[in-house]
Protein backbone atom coordinates (compact mmCIF):
# COMPACT_ATOMS: atom_id res chain seq x y z
CA UNK A 1 0.00 0.00 0.00
CA UNK A 2 1.44 2.96 -0.97
CA UNK A 3 1.52 5.98 1.33
CA UNK A 4 -1.38 7.92 -0.66
CA UNK A 5 -3.41 5.07 -0.25
CA UNK A 6 -2.81 4.85 3.58
CA UNK A 7 -4.10 8.29 3.96
CA UNK A 8 -7.48 7.49 1.89
CA UNK A 9 -7.58 4.54 3.69
CA UNK A 10 -7.32 6.58 7.13
CA UNK A 11 -9.76 9.61 6.18
CA UNK A 12 -12.40 6.73 5.40
CA UNK A 13 -11.80 5.09 8.55
CA UNK A 14 -11.71 8.10 10.81
CA UNK A 15 -14.12 10.70 8.64
CA UNK A 16 -16.08 11.80 11.74
CA UNK A 17 -12.63 12.26 14.04
CA UNK A 18 -10.60 14.29 11.49
CA UNK A 19 -10.31 17.87 11.55
CA UNK A 20 -8.08 17.46 8.56
CA UNK A 21 -5.53 14.96 6.74
CA UNK A 22 -2.06 16.37 5.33
CA UNK A 23 0.68 14.40 3.21
CA UNK A 24 3.73 16.16 3.44
CA UNK A 25 7.19 15.46 1.81
CA UNK A 26 5.94 11.78 2.71
CA UNK A 27 4.69 11.77 5.82
CA UNK A 28 1.27 11.84 6.88
CA UNK A 29 -0.43 14.36 9.97
CA UNK A 30 -4.11 13.23 11.31
CA UNK A 31 -5.64 16.72 13.17
CA UNK A 32 -7.93 14.69 15.66
CA UNK A 33 -10.65 16.31 17.42
CA UNK A 34 -9.57 16.60 21.01
CA UNK A 35 -12.34 14.22 22.24
CA UNK A 36 -11.63 11.26 19.89
CA UNK A 37 -7.90 10.74 20.92
CA UNK A 38 -8.23 7.79 22.67
CA UNK A 39 -10.49 6.29 20.03
CA UNK A 40 -8.40 7.39 17.67
CA UNK A 41 -5.06 5.80 19.23
CA UNK A 42 -6.68 2.88 20.62
CA UNK A 43 -7.65 2.19 16.17
CA UNK A 44 -4.52 3.02 15.52
CA UNK A 45 -2.93 0.68 17.64
CA UNK A 46 -5.29 -2.42 17.35
CA UNK A 47 -6.43 -2.19 13.62
CA UNK A 48 -3.09 -0.24 12.10
CA UNK A 49 -0.47 -1.88 14.03
CA UNK A 50 0.79 0.75 15.82
CA UNK A 51 2.37 -0.55 18.24
CA UNK A 52 4.66 1.98 19.55
CA UNK A 53 4.72 5.51 21.03
CA UNK A 54 7.88 7.33 19.92
CA UNK A 55 7.18 10.66 21.10
CA UNK A 56 4.48 13.24 22.62
CA UNK A 57 5.20 16.84 22.61
CA UNK A 58 3.31 20.15 23.33
CA UNK A 59 3.22 22.84 21.49
CA UNK A 60 2.87 26.61 21.95
CA UNK A 61 1.19 28.56 18.77
CA UNK A 62 1.14 32.08 20.97
CA UNK A 63 3.05 33.87 18.46
CA UNK A 64 2.64 31.65 15.43
CA UNK A 65 2.63 33.63 12.42
CA UNK A 66 3.62 36.83 14.23
CA UNK A 67 7.32 36.76 13.98
CA UNK A 68 9.40 38.51 11.16
CA UNK A 69 12.02 35.41 11.46
CA UNK A 70 9.63 33.01 9.82
CA UNK A 71 10.59 33.68 6.01
CA UNK A 72 8.50 31.77 3.61
CA UNK A 73 10.91 32.05 0.70
CA UNK A 74 13.75 34.05 -0.64
CA UNK A 75 13.35 37.30 -2.55
CA UNK A 76 15.79 39.05 -5.30
CA UNK A 77 18.18 40.39 -3.11
CA UNK A 78 18.46 36.65 -0.76
CA UNK A 79 16.79 36.09 2.59
CA UNK A 80 16.21 38.93 5.03
CA UNK A 81 14.74 38.46 8.38
CA UNK A 82 14.13 40.26 11.45
CA UNK A 83 14.14 43.79 9.59
CA UNK A 84 10.14 44.70 8.76
CA UNK A 85 7.54 41.71 9.76
CA UNK A 86 5.69 42.90 6.98
CA UNK A 87 3.18 39.94 5.44
CA UNK A 88 2.83 38.44 8.83
CA UNK A 89 -0.49 37.59 10.61
CA UNK A 90 -0.89 38.72 14.29
CA UNK A 91 0.13 36.58 17.05
CA UNK A 92 -2.45 33.85 17.97
CA UNK A 93 -3.22 34.26 21.84
CA UNK A 94 -6.81 33.37 21.58
CA UNK A 95 -9.03 30.51 20.58
CA UNK A 96 -6.33 27.08 19.86
CA UNK A 97 -3.33 28.40 21.56
CA UNK A 98 -2.17 25.09 22.24
CA UNK A 99 -1.48 21.27 20.62
CA UNK A 100 -0.50 17.89 21.60
CA UNK A 101 1.68 16.14 19.13
CA UNK A 102 1.83 12.40 18.78
CA UNK A 103 4.48 10.25 16.71
CA UNK A 104 3.77 6.69 16.11
CA UNK A 105 5.17 3.64 14.52
CA UNK A 106 4.63 0.71 12.90
CA UNK A 107 7.41 -2.03 13.39
CA UNK A 108 5.05 -4.45 11.62
CA UNK A 109 4.12 -2.41 8.37
CA UNK A 110 7.40 0.36 8.64
CA UNK A 111 5.32 3.17 8.77
CA UNK A 112 5.10 6.47 10.92
CA UNK A 113 1.80 8.92 11.53
CA UNK A 114 2.05 11.98 13.47
CA UNK A 115 -1.31 13.17 15.20
CA UNK A 116 -2.12 16.72 16.20
CA UNK A 117 -4.72 17.60 18.21
CA UNK A 118 -5.39 21.64 18.71
CA UNK A 119 -6.67 22.85 22.48
CA UNK A 120 -8.52 26.13 23.66
CA UNK A 121 -6.19 28.85 25.26
CA UNK A 122 -8.30 28.88 28.35
CA UNK A 123 -8.61 25.28 28.83
CA UNK A 124 -5.95 23.16 27.61
CA UNK A 125 -7.46 19.82 28.61
CA UNK A 126 -6.84 16.36 26.66
CA UNK A 127 -7.91 12.87 27.66
CA UNK A 128 -4.39 11.05 28.70
CA UNK A 129 -3.27 8.04 26.39
CA UNK A 130 -1.98 5.68 28.76
CA UNK A 131 -4.08 3.58 29.01
CA UNK A 132 -3.09 2.83 24.98
CA UNK A 133 0.57 3.10 25.56
CA UNK A 134 1.95 3.42 28.96
CA UNK A 135 4.65 5.16 27.49
CA UNK A 136 2.97 8.15 27.07
CA UNK A 137 3.26 8.29 31.32
CA UNK A 138 6.66 10.41 31.23
CA UNK A 139 5.55 12.49 27.81
CA UNK A 140 1.97 13.55 29.16
CA UNK A 141 4.31 15.04 32.49
CA UNK A 142 6.59 16.45 30.70
CA UNK A 143 4.11 18.41 28.19
CA UNK A 144 1.91 19.00 32.10
CA UNK A 145 5.24 20.80 33.24
CA UNK A 146 6.63 22.89 30.43
CA UNK A 147 3.60 23.67 28.99
CA UNK A 148 0.88 23.49 31.17
CA UNK A 149 -1.76 20.81 29.54
CA UNK A 150 -3.82 19.01 31.83
CA UNK A 151 -4.30 15.52 30.68
CA UNK A 152 -7.35 13.50 32.42
CA UNK A 153 -7.15 10.06 34.00
CA UNK A 154 -3.20 10.04 33.68
CA UNK A 155 -2.15 8.12 36.50
CA UNK A 156 0.61 10.57 38.11
CA UNK A 157 0.21 14.00 36.60
CA UNK A 158 3.44 15.57 38.79
CA UNK A 159 6.21 17.93 37.58
CA UNK A 160 9.06 16.11 35.99
CA UNK A 161 11.49 18.26 35.17
CA UNK A 162 11.19 21.36 37.12
CA UNK A 163 11.04 21.92 41.39
CA UNK A 164 7.46 20.54 42.74
CA UNK A 165 7.17 24.26 44.26
CA UNK A 166 7.98 25.35 40.70
CA UNK A 167 4.74 28.54 39.48
CA UNK A 168 3.93 28.31 35.94
CA UNK A 169 4.87 26.51 32.50
CA UNK A 170 8.52 27.55 31.40
CA UNK A 171 8.12 26.37 27.45
CA UNK A 172 4.87 28.85 27.27
CA UNK A 173 5.84 31.93 24.87
CA UNK A 174 4.79 34.00 27.34
CA UNK A 175 7.15 32.94 30.41
CA UNK A 176 9.92 35.23 30.93
CA UNK A 177 13.16 34.13 29.59
CA UNK A 178 14.93 35.07 33.41
CA UNK A 179 12.17 33.18 34.76
CA UNK A 180 10.35 34.20 38.02
CA UNK A 181 12.30 33.12 40.88
CA UNK A 182 16.12 32.04 41.49
CA UNK A 183 17.36 29.62 43.86
CA UNK A 184 20.66 28.94 45.91
CA UNK A 185 21.81 26.77 48.61
CA UNK A 186 21.83 29.38 51.93
CA UNK A 187 25.02 27.67 53.86
CA UNK A 188 23.23 29.60 57.27
CA UNK A 189 19.93 27.57 56.94
CA UNK A 190 21.45 24.70 55.40
CA UNK A 191 18.70 24.59 52.47
CA UNK A 192 17.89 26.00 49.49
CA UNK A 193 15.80 29.04 49.43
CA UNK A 194 13.97 31.04 46.83
CA UNK A 195 14.66 34.63 45.89
CA UNK A 196 13.35 37.04 43.70
CA UNK A 197 15.32 37.06 40.48
CA UNK A 198 18.36 39.26 40.49
CA UNK A 199 19.03 39.98 36.78
CA UNK A 200 17.78 42.85 35.29
CA UNK A 201 14.65 41.86 32.85
CA UNK A 202 15.84 43.22 28.95
CA UNK A 203 14.52 42.53 25.17
CA UNK A 204 16.47 40.01 23.09
CA UNK A 205 17.45 41.73 20.08
CA UNK A 206 17.42 38.48 16.84
CA UNK A 207 20.33 38.46 14.98
CA UNK A 208 19.66 40.26 11.90
CA UNK A 209 20.72 38.35 8.39
CA UNK A 210 21.17 40.90 5.74
CA UNK A 211 20.42 41.03 2.39
CA UNK A 212 22.87 38.51 0.32
CA UNK A 213 24.90 41.19 -1.92
CA UNK A 214 25.54 38.93 -4.48
CA UNK A 215 22.26 39.71 -5.72
CA UNK A 216 22.16 43.18 -5.13
CA UNK A 217 21.35 45.74 -8.31
CA UNK A 218 24.30 47.41 -9.57
CA UNK A 219 27.03 44.65 -9.13
CA UNK A 220 29.37 44.29 -11.86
Amino acid sequence: MTVDDFKILLQKDFADSLTDCELIRGEITLHVAAESIVDVCQQLKLRFGFEQLMDLAGVDYSEYGGSSWETKQASSFGFSRAVDGIGHSEPETEGYRFAVVYHLQSLQHNRRLRLKVRLPADSPIIDSVTPVWAAADWYEREAFDLFGILFKEHPDLRRLLTDYGFVGHPFRKDFPLIGNVEMRYDEVKKRVVYEPVSIEPRTLVPRVIRDDNRYSEGQD
